[in-house]
């Protein structure tokens, strides 16, 4: 019992580290999700700015056509500086997902010890209960045996697994 309390600590200890690693996973997914979003406004953005300059061609509108190169290159130094943050949150993601993975077989060979244990801790409890029937059951063949002046009970009357089969292999001899 004492060992399955253990068990279940660090069964509760391993459920912990991995719920940590888990949401630092998903903090770090949602940091890329937004950096890839500023990076696709940062494309739009872009696309917008050179729209605007082909349109001031067409118009001959030099104020737009200077605001729409500077859109244009603005977005550039956005996008420079955009792409390593999420190459590097890229990395950070694999490797938070890395642990969390390793967390997660942690706790689950934490629940088949715990499993392990249960079962071994019912086997031994179902043959307690069985030394339990025998005894009770060869216990009832001697006291019926030494009442009725008959011979002790052999080592075969105590073979049987349970005291029906007893009387059944009783009333039908081989």
């Amino acid at each position: 019992m004492a060992a399955s309390r253990a068990l279940r600590r660090l069964l509760r200890i391993r459920d912990l580290e991995e719920e940590q690693r888990r949401l630092a996973l998903e903090s770090s997914l949602g940091e890329l999700h937004r950096l890839q979003g500023a990076l696709t406004a940062t494309f739009e953005r872009e696309r917008r700015g050179r729209g605007l300059v082909q349109a001031s061609a067409r118009t001959n509108q030099l104020p737009d056509r200077l605001a729409g190169l500077e859109e244009a290159r603005a977005a550039d130094r956005i996008v420079a500086m955009l792409e390593p943050r999420i190459k590097a949150q890229e990395e950070e993601v694999i490797a938070l997902r890395h642990e969390y993975l390793l967390k997660r077989v942690e706790r689950r060979q934490a629940e088949t010890l715990i499993q392990e244990s249960e079962a071994r801790e019912a086997i031994q409890a179902d043959q307690r209960s069985q030394q339990s029937l025998d005894d009770w059951y060869g216990a009832r063949q001697y006291r019926d045996g030494a009442d009725a002046g008959a011979p002790k009970p052999t080592a075969e009357d105590s073979a049987f697994s349970s005291p029906a089969e007893a009387e059944l292999s009783s009333e039908h001899p081989s």
